[in-house]
C-alpha cells in the first residue's frame, strides 16, 4: 500500500470529525494495523483444559506470544455522527473450539465477528462442526473498560486504544457450545458464571500486508 492510501484514510477519519451528519460512516481499516486481541481467562483457560477442549485460529487469526490470546486483525470501523465508534468487524477471522468426543471432532467455528459498542455484544458467525452457520449470533457480553477515541494529529497520524473486559457468553452462546461440544448437564452452569476474559483493541495509521475481507466460510 502506498502514503497515497494512509493519506486516504486519514482524510476520511478527519472528514468524519468535522462532518455534521446524522449518518454513520464505516472507515476500512484492513491494509492498517488495526488488530483486536481475544485473551481467554486462566478461568476459561482451565475449563478448556478440564474438558479436553483447543482452540485453533483460522483465516485471518493468528495465535498471540500470550497463551491463550489470539490476533484478530479489524478489517473496518465504524463511527457515527457524534465520533463515537458503534463497531468495529473482523471479517475473515474464525476460532474453531473442539474437542474429539468418543472418537469424533465436535465444536464450533465463530467467525467474521463484530463488535458492537451500542449493545455491548460480541457478534459472529456461528457453525457447528457438521451443522449450519447460525449468522451473527451475539456469542458474549462485555463490559467497555476503556472506550476507544480515535486521536487525530495532523496530517497522517490516526491512533486509537480499547479494553473490553468481563467476557460472558450470551444465553444463546452458552446453549450453543455446550451443545456442539457435547458437554456435561452441569456445564452451561458453569460456562454462565465464567468470565471468558478481554479484548484489547489498537488501531494505528501504519501500513501492513492487507488482511482479506472476505467472509470466513468453515469447511464443513
Amino acid at each position: 500500500m502506498s502514503l497515497l492510501s494512509v493519506r486516504s484514510f486519514t482524510v476520511a477519519a478527519v472528514l468524519a470529525a468535522s462532518a455534521a451528519s446524522a449518518s454513520a460512516l464505516t472507515l476500512p481499516t484492513e491494509f492498517l494495523q488495526a488488530n483486536s486481541i481475544q485473551s481467554f481467562s486462566q478461568d476459561a483457560l482451565d475449563q478448556y483444559d478440564a474438558f479436553a477442549i483447543t482452540v485453533t485460529p483460522l483465516g485471518n487469526a493468528t495465535a498471540s506470544s500470550t497463551t491463550g490470546a489470539y490476533n484478530l486483525p479489524v478489517t473496518s470501523i465504524t463511527i457515527n455522527s457524534s465520533l463515537k465508534v458503534t463497531a468495529g468487524t473482523a471479517t475473515g477471522s474464525a476460532l474453531e473450539i473442539a474437542r474429539i468426543n468418543r472418537g469424533a471432532k465436535v465444536g464450533v467455528t465463530l467467525a467474521n465477528f463484530k463488535i458492537d459498542f451500542v449493545n455491548h455484544k460480541v457478534l459472529a458467525d456461528v457453525t457447528p462442526i457438521g451443522g449450519v452457520t447460525i449468522p451473527q449470533m451475539a456469542v458474549y457480553s462485555f463490559n467497555e473498560a476503556i472506550p476507544l477515541t480515535l486521536k487525530y494529529k495532523f496530517p497522517l497520524s490516526v491512533t486509537g486504544t480499547q479494553l473490553l473486559d468481563q467476557l460472558f457468553l450470551t444465553p444463546d452462546g452458552i446453549t450453543t457450545l455446550a451443545k456442539a461440544l457435547v458437554l456435561p448437564s452441569f456445564a452451561p452452569a458453569l460456562m454462565k458464571i465464567t468470565d471468558f476474559g478481554k479484548i484489547d483493541i489498537i488501531v494505528k495509521v501504519a501500513l501492513r500486508q492487507p488482511v482479506s475481507t472476505k467472509p470466513y466460510v468453515p469447511a464443513n
